[in-house]
């Protein structure tokens, strides 16, 4: 492998860090990891509101090589089909089709990039004292843990019906990528999700799980039929996707922070400062730009994706604009994209197990390196409140606008941080 020359920032606990560039087989393989990884979440989201997967995989990948170029290639980090818009954009498909989702997606991006400009100018110093340890460990754990049921209904259900096959399919994936993870050593040891996800699917056909029957179907090269704003349809204004999706930006703002504090945790880097908050905030916002007009929904940078990088180590930004080549590639690639589409959810479903458990992971370790003390009143509740309303699924609904648990949690955990005393009056 070709390391980079050592710098003063260099995360020498990474097999490979930020910048290392890996040999050509060895970026293959880790590249097809992540594509795998992310694949599950990033079609399912186009297949709920009615667009095309094959689009939707398209913008992923042109999305997140726009978001390593606008972030100078510093963060490793892939950005899949957001979940936060879903339920808005399910409902501007009945009303009035793609061209309102469109509309929504560009207006949701244009908030991130028209925030960026404001922190280019004015800085973010403030979130060190908005986002302290007390409050980035819990959401961090609430964003791992918020996905605990999503990994258990792939693991276990079948229409809505638990079925032990699945299970037995999901607890077999679990168990065999932690033996991968904990015994291989050399490359192998680096792409234990892959393998995992090999091992899963090969079982899971041998109990007669796997659709192979659209993988015969498909055709070798399939072009996604792109809904390029302005090509396909006549110009027409559509305020209610704007209202709707707009402020929804706000929103997974906080899941994008929390996200970049767990890759600041992952590569002991401050993504925050280098290469700033406005660029990571300004790239996220540009693929969801560029998704609304070639057709796609808008896009986020995915926790599944990170704990692959917790899990392998493997930090090289390299790996992840591989893995945005081979979305672009799958895209036009019909038999490859229904292999993909044909992994059944219990191999997710044991995957994400592992997976999401090292995001949550990650949020202990920033409270226990960080000695918060919880001798002290005010740091049990501002962790308290964030824990429970982020996993229990609290939310808040005005209209079509909805905040999420995660944003919930991140907003009463800043509000607490900023107001409570350092002490309380019978702790002085």
């Amino acid at each position: 492998m070709q390391n980079s020359p050592k710098k003063e920032f260099r995360n020498d606990e990474a097999l490979l860090d930020i910048q290392d560039r890996p040999t050509f087989f060895h970026w293959l393989i880790l590249s097809i990891q992540h594509l795998f990884t992310m694949f599950g979440a990033t079609v399912l989201v186009p297949l709920l509101i009615g667009i095309n997967p094959s689009i939707a995989l398209f913008s992923s990948g042109v999305g997140t090589l726009t978001y390593i170029l606008c972030t100078k290639a510093k963060i490793p980090a892939y950005l899949g089909s957001s979940f936060a818009f879903v339920t808005t954009m399910q409902a501007l498909m009945k009303a009035d089709g793609y061209p309102a989702v469109a509309q929504g997606a560009i207006s949701a991006g244009l908030v991130y990039v028209v925030v960026s400009l404001v922190i280019s100018r004015f800085g973010s110093n403030w979130v060190d004292r908005v986002l302290p340890p007390v409050v980035v460990g819990p959401i961090i754990i609430v964003i791992g843990l918020s996905l605990a049921t999503t990994a258990a209904s792939d693991a276990m259900l079948n229409n809505n019906h638990y079925d032990l096959k699945y299970f037995a399919v999901a607890i077999f994936t679990l168990l065999i990528t932690i033996i991968f993870n904990l015994y291989l050593k050399g490359f192998p040891s680096m792409i234990p999700v892959l393998l995992g996800i090999i091992c899963g699917y090969l079982l899971a056909v041998m109990v007669g799980i796997v659709d192979l029957q659209s993988v015969a179907a498909a055709k070798w090269f399939s072009l996604p039929a792109f809904d390029v704003m302005f090509v396909n349809y006549h110009f027409k204004w559509y305020p209610a996707a704007i209202i709707g999706m707009a402020p929804i930006a706000f929103v997974t703002m906080t899941e994008h922070m929390g996200h970049i504090m767990v890759l600041n945790k992952l590569t002991k880097r401050n993504f925050f400062k280098d290469p700033g908050l406005h660029r990571t905030l300004f790239g996220d916002g540009l693929s969801s730009v560029i998704a609304g007009f070639v057709g796609g929904p808008p896009t986020t940078s995915y926790g599944e994706n990170i704990g692959v990088l917790a899990m392998t180590k493997v930090h090289s930004v390299w790996v992840l604009g591989g893995a945005a080549l081979f979305a672009i590639i799958f895209s036009f690639v019909g038999k490859i994209s229904a292999l993909i589409h044909s992994i059944p959810t219990p191999v997710i479903g044991g995957i994400s197990f592992l997976l999401f458990g090292m995001i949550a992971s990650n949020g202990l370790r920033i409270l226990v390196d960080n000695h918060v003390n919880y001798e002290l009143k005010r740091n049990l509740v501002i962790t308290s409140v964030i824990l429970v309303i982020g996993i229990g699924g609290a939310y808040l609904q005005l209209g079509h606008f909805q905040l999420t648990s995660i944003a919930l949690a991140t907003v009463f955990g800043i509000i607490l941080n900023l107001i409570l005393p350092q002490k309380a009056r019978s702790e002085k």
